[in-house]
């Protein structure tokens, strides 16, 4: 058996799993948990940087004898290094408004920047976070994402992992390497983009300081998607489309060659890269966010309110989960009455009415992103995976095996461990040749549920009321 430490940091908690590969078999044990809050400080939203890597370190040193830690986490986010290694400054929170206007002010035409990054249009994009720096970008001297910055305080080791890097809008995803041309063009300096790896490299052993018996630091999807996606347990040669869903939904396909024509850049499509080489062809939707948001504002857990919110009638609001009001924290019941009120939608009156709402304009949006990524790769998908936090909501698969027309299969919830653990076992020696291998081991080891479509409720009409 292999023994292995997945660090899995989401926008919300972070957990350290350890996992168990052998022949036909793949075992994943929650051995820490521990919230990943931001913080504000003096108008600013940062992330605890420190206190996630003690965190870190606890969890490894609470896996005991492992053979190697590999770590994921969300995009786009970073720490600076100055030309001596040292932080400046913790890292700042995507969710931050010191981008707004930014990425409307971009000198360059938007075809010539698809073109290069084949990346969708986000305020908090890599790029647009960079140029909000202003002078701090001259005393730095190297950009980490944050698995890689954590990586390199393990390590001691400076690097780059592919399936993050080609979310920052900076990355060339054809050629495959940092877009230094384009990153000089809008002012940030080249030297920031550090040496490239890919999914599976050792990094070197984590430094003695750690106590940590000199185990190897292996590079996995370090996008944290790029890792769900890897352990999606398609059947080989299955016509499939995914849904990453957590905080956000990542909704797409996976293709051998980026789709960078004029209608996926409408679209507002991106193209990230993926394990073994392929391309993640997606858009972000809004995801759970907006449920949770929901759910705090309102005071109330979810398990309280599902089952009355699954008898609710379905479809009678509906709003669209990637609008802008969306995206900050707040009070997310107030803006839904007000999405509703602006669109002559039913004003949802009690919590159940409020998460149906929710889940419905949730699978909505799964509905349009699955069909417009089918028709922009002329692809015709014949189900739909959902992994991640939402596989375990019965009632949001249902709606979106309805919503699509398509069968969905629900699971593995820990999609992104379980990738993050196949990536480093198969470079410790585990026998998973290729993304089929690791795939067929998910689908005979892992738990999944499947929901068909009902054809009772009348989706084209939602859609026509929210998007005329």
């Amino acid at each position: 058996m292999t023994r292995v430490a997945a660090v899995d940091l989401g926008a919300s908690s972070g957990r350290v799993i350890v996992g168990s590969v052998g022949r036909g078999e793949l075992r994943a044990e929650q051995v820490r948990r521990f919230p990943n809050g931001p913080v504000r400080v003096a108008g600013t939203l940062h992330w605890d940087v420190l206190g996630l890597f003690r965190e870190v370190l606890a969890g490894v040193r609470a896996a005991g004898r492992v053979d190697g830690v590999g770590i994921d986490s969300w995009a786009v986010d970073y720490g600076l290094l100055d030309a001596r290694g040292a932080l400046l400054g913790n890292p700042v929170h995507y969710r931050d408004s010191r981008t707004d206007g930014i990425m409307e002010g971009l000198d360059v035409p938007e075809r010539e920047l698809f073109a290069v990054t084949g990346s969708q249009r986000l305020p908090f994009n890599t790029l647009y976070q960079l140029l909000s720096e202003g002078d701090r970008l001259e005393s730095a001297e190297t950009a980490l994402l944050i698995p890689d910055l954590l990586g390199y305080w393990l390590t001691g080791s400076v690097g780059a992992e592919r399936t993050n890097a080609s979310t920052t809008q900076l990355y060339d995803v054809r050629a495959r390497t940092w877009a230094a041309e384009l990153a000089a063009r809008v002012g940030i300096p080249p030297r920031l983009l550090p040496p490239l790896r890919d999914p599976g490299t050792v990094v070197g052993p984590v430094l003695a300081e750690h106590d940590l018996a000199g185990v190897p630091v292996i590079t996995v999807g370090s996008h944290d998607t790029a890792s769900a996606v890897a352990a999606v347990p398609a059947e080989p040669g299955a016509r499939f489309a995914y849904i990453s869903s957590g905080t956000w939904s990542l909704v797409g396909l996976e293709l051998a060659e980026p789709e960078l024509g004029e209608a996926a850049m409408l679209a507002n499509f991106t193209n990230e890269s993926g394990v073994d080489g392929t391309i993640r062809f997606l858009r972000n939707v809004m995801g759970l966010w907006v449920l949770t948001e929901l759910l705090r504002t309102l005071d109330v857990g979810l398990d309280t309110v599902l089952a009355a919110a699954a008898e609710s009638p379905g479809l009678r609001s509906v709003v669209d989960v990637d609008a802008p009001a969306f995206l900050p924290p707040g009070d997310m019941a107030a803006r839904i009455v007000a999405a509703c009120a602006r669109t002559g939608e039913p004003v949802p009156r009690t919590p159940p009415e409020f998460v149906r709402c929710v889940l419905d304009s949730l699978a909505l949006a799964y509905r349009r992103t699955v069909r417009q990524a089918a028709e922009l790769a002329d692809v015709r998908v014949e189900v739909v995976h959902i992994v991640g936090g939402g596989a375990r909501n019965d009632l949001l698969c249902a709606l979106t095996a309805d919503a699509c027309g398509l069968p969905v299969l629900a699971g593995p919830v820990e999609a992104t461990a379980l990738g993050n653990i196949l990536v480093q076992a198969r470079t410790l020696g585990a026998d998973l040749t290729d993304l089929p291998a690791m795939r067929a081991l998910v689908r005979t080891t892992q738990p999944m549920r499947s929901h068909r479509p009902s054809g009772r409720a009348d989706w084209d009409a939602a859609e026509r009321r929210l998007h005329p």
